[in-house]
């Protein structure tokens, strides 16, 4: 059986990924009558009388919606809504098996930012934490923008963001190996959507000077008279050196080339004009912009991709189930850049070998969620965003407790 039909038939089999299971008992009549009525109104009347018993009196503190509007699923692109869901329950699972948060897939029937933001903003009453997922560039961009502004829990885009943190830790880590500092970097980024300029991004707001962005026609420069507004507000951030041309010319004499496109249009060629002990993290899914074998006989001495078949992948799992633990536990009004460098942090902490082969934990390694989970909730803390005094190492033991339960109960 073929991995596609394997999976057919094992989505069939299960008729979706994600159920509601009741966390007591409704076997008698006393307790229906604590669950539902007339015990049921005693809560009621307290949230009430103080709206923030509700995370006291139900499940909003541990309860993520996963948000998306079909239009940048996987590689699949804009399959819609409804040919969305079953990625979204894959989210869905991976906060629960991973962080032990409840999330719940909420596919909205628009292409229209306004009616994704007039969705969440009404649903908010029931979640903790909003997780953006698979919304095409530039209205991503828009969407968690207003949605931040709005409402009163953390919106995270994680397709921007995750990629980033975890892009950004796998980076500290090689950037050690081959001795080179943020700051003295010169960096091609490939791919201007979500993911790339969020990363872009990041890597500024780490120290780097200069980064090269580019999209599918070459170079972002601010010479360009084809940029929507988005690409604009990034070409006033980057290409200090006024580059122009192709993905070719802004690779030359490259530190490290950060591929977030498509397969295949990195050459050995383009790879062994970067600079010496260059860095190529290739993460295109599911065919990488160069096969790691090719970089490496190129010149590279450190590659990464987003592939679970070789060393180094660059996973979103690693970040987004630590980083929500993190702030669900102390109730952040949002996700912000401290967090995030902190959680970047915590996940390259956590190689302790750095070699070509190691710069980052596997996704399957359960030190990952309590660590991350620690470093978010001290720089929610430290940012001043937390709203219950939690102490950020109570956060990360409550974590590896969690997580030597869900061992035990959750595949």
């Amino acid at each position: 059986m073929s991995l596609r039909e394997e999976a057919l038939a094992f989505h069939e089999a299960v008729r979706g990924k994600i159920a509601v299971h009741s966390k007591v008992p409704c076997a008698t009549s006393r307790d229906l009558s604590l669950a539902y009525t007339p015990g049921v109104a005693a809560p009621c009347r307290e949230i009430e009388r103080n709206p923030d018993d509700v995370y006291r009196y139900t499940a909003k503190g541990n309860l993520v919606a996963v948000v998306t509007d079909g239009t940048a699923v996987l590689g699949l692109g804009d399959i819609g809504a409804l040919a969305s869901i079953p990625v979204m329950e894959g989210k869905a699972i991976l906060f629960k098996n991973f962080a032990g948060i409840d999330a719940f897939p909420i596919a909205v029937a628009s292409k229209d930012p306004e009616d994704i933001v007039r969705t969440v903003a009404m649903i908010e009453p029931v979640f903790g934490g909003i997780n953006l997922e698979d919304i095409s560039a530039p209205r991503c961009f828009e969407v968690e923008e207003r949605l931040k502004k709005a409402l009163k829990i953390p919106v995270f885009h994680d397709d921007q963001h995750g990629t980033a943190v975890v892009a950004l830790a796998a980076l500290i880590n090689a950037l050690r190996l081959v001795g080179k500092d943020f700051r003295d970097l010169k960096v091609a980024v490939s791919g201007a959507g979500a993911a790339g300029v969020a990363v872009t991004k990041f890597l500024l707001s780490f120290g780097a000077k200069d980064v090269i962005l580019c999209d599918s026609r070459g170079v972002i420069h601010k010479s360009r008279p084809d940029l929507n507004p988005s690409k604009q507000k990034i070409a006033a951030l980057t290409n200090p050196r006024n580059v122009t041309g192709t993905l070719a010319d802004a690779i030359r004499g490259a530190d490290v080339f950060l591929g977030l496109s498509v397969a295949g249009i990195v050459t050995p060629d383009m790879v062994s004009s970067m600079a010496g002990d260059a860095v190529v993290f290739a993460m295109a899914n599911p065919e990488p912009e160069i096969m790691p074998e090719l970089a490496l006989e190129a010149g590279a001495v450190v590659v990464a991709t987003g592939r679970s078949d070789y060393p180094n992948q660059v996973n979103n799992v690693l970040g987004f189930p630590g980083i929500f633990r993190g702030a669900l536990d102390v109730r952040a009004s949002d996700i912000n850049e401290h967090m995030k460098m902190a959680a970047s942090r915590a996940i390259a902490s956590l190689v302790e070998n750095v070699t070509r082969e190691c710069i980052i934990p596997s996704p399957l390694d359960r030190r990952v969620v309590p660590a991350v989970a620690e470093a978010v909730a001290r720089a929610a803390i430290e940012s001043g965003v937390a709203r219950v005094p939690v102490d950020p190492v109570q956060v990360g033991r409550r974590a590896e407790e969690m997580v030597r339960t869900l061992e035990k109960d959750v595949c």
